[in-house]
């Protein structure tokens, strides 16, 4: 009897020993659902964070990755998928699963309301305000919307101080749980003998986005007078391309604007590493990724004054004070003069190496942190 009291003690003893060291991990659902569309601003801030989240977690949480099933990249296998369902409108199944959720962008396809968590809302910007291509009333629904999931989110990040001050502008109720947390960007790199699928033959200034009114690229051609250079640009096409050759046309260098659509990372890449000048007059940046994955490679970028860009830019970059072809194609001469008299490489790439991906989500999980201990 005694024997079978001193095993039973043992394993009990055992037993409490092995569990003792055992800590609940919090269980993190993230919100990487506008990932569908690849070659997207949201696709590339979700697959590097994603990553770069995994990297630096050390197995501190309990991660899932909410996500479309049609989403291209899948983070390899690394993490669990939640995936979104269109039932998810009416009914979340895992409702009470998660102690904290991060809506990684404004749009929200899952509701905050359809979670019972702590709740973190990353805002990318405010763009319809800057772009004025809708109506006052649909701006205000927007606000309105918006306004509602910050007041249910226990804190709310805006990814420039940019974006954070349109917040407080219009939504001055976020003051107490707003912070700033920068994005990241990627040294990108080109594969050996890497040739792209339009290769130009001459020099040539780069851009690439949504090829939209508000990347207001129709602005460029008004850089190729007086020169040979070719312009590039980059991304999906909509009818405002029609726009630019006009433009193009108007400035007699309708053969020398070349619009490639979607491209590869890789040729984008290439694009980067080999153009004489990265150019990018956007009118409504919530922070402006190309504008650092540029000056990664040391690049010369011309930017716009308007909203996010001169914070990102800094002081390594050029600014068109006005979209005036003189005054653009006077920014464009001084800049580029600069740039090799002043042998500026170096400070660009400087610049850039401040915008880190492991420093951003780093940032993230401290605040994951300091949230699911208030």
């Amino acid at each position: 009897m005694q024997i079978i009291l001193l095993e039973t003690c043992l394993i009990y003893l055992l037993y409490n020993c092995k569990n003792k060291n055992k800590v609940h991990k919090p269980q993190i659902l993230l919100t990487f659902d506008s990932m569908k569309y690849p070659n997207s601003g949201f696709f590339y801030f979700g697959k590097s964070l994603g990553d770069r989240l995994l990297e630096e977690n050390n197995h501190q949480f309990d991660l899932t990755y909410y996500l479309h099933k049609r989403s291209k990249y899948q983070f390899n296998s690394k993490v669990a998928i939640n995936y979104l369902s269109w039932f998810h409108k009416l009914y979340y199944p895992f409702s009470n699963k998660y102690d904290l959720v991060h809506f990684t962008d404004q749009y929200c396809r899952l509701k905050p309301q359809k979670v019972n968590a702590k709740k973190i809302l990353t805002i990318h910007d405010l763009n319809p305000i800057h772009e004025k291509t809708k109506p006052a009333h649909k701006i205000k629904e927007h606000i309105n919307k918006l306004t509602n999931y910050i007041n249910l989110c226990d804190q709310v990040v805006a990814i420039s101080n940019f974006v954070a001050n349109d917040i407080l502008n219009y939504i001055p109720e976020a003051a107490s749980k707003l912070k700033v947390i920068y994005n990241g960007a990627d040294k990108l790199i080109v594969p050996k003998d890497h040739v792209p699928a339009f290769n130009p033959v001459k020099p040539f200034l780069f851009t690439i986005g949504h090829v939209s009114a508000k990347k207001n690229f129709h602005v460029l051609p008004a850089l190729l007078k007086g020169n040979d250079l070719l312009l590039i640009i980059a991304g999906i096409e909509t009818p405002y391309k029609d726009k630019i050759m006009e433009e193009a046309q108007k400035h007699n260098c309708q053969n020398r604007v070349i619009i490639t659509g979607s491209v590869s990372d890789d040729d984008k890449s290439w694009y980067y590493k080999n153009c004489d000048a990265f150019v990018f007059p956007s009118i409504a940046e919530g922070f402006g990724l190309p504008v650092i994955e540029a000056m990664h490679f040391g690049k010369p970028v011309f930017l716009s004054t308007h909203t996010s860009l001169p914070e990102i830019g800094g002081n390594a970059a050029f600014y068109f004070d006005s979209f005036n072809a003189d005054d653009m194609q006077n920014v464009f001469k001084t800049g580029m003069d600069k740039y090799y008299n002043d042998s500026m490489q170096a400070e660009i790439i400087t610049h850039a190496n401040k915008f880190s991906w492991q420093q951003t989500a780093q940032q993230y999980l401290k605040l994951y942190v300091q949230c699911l201990a208030e």
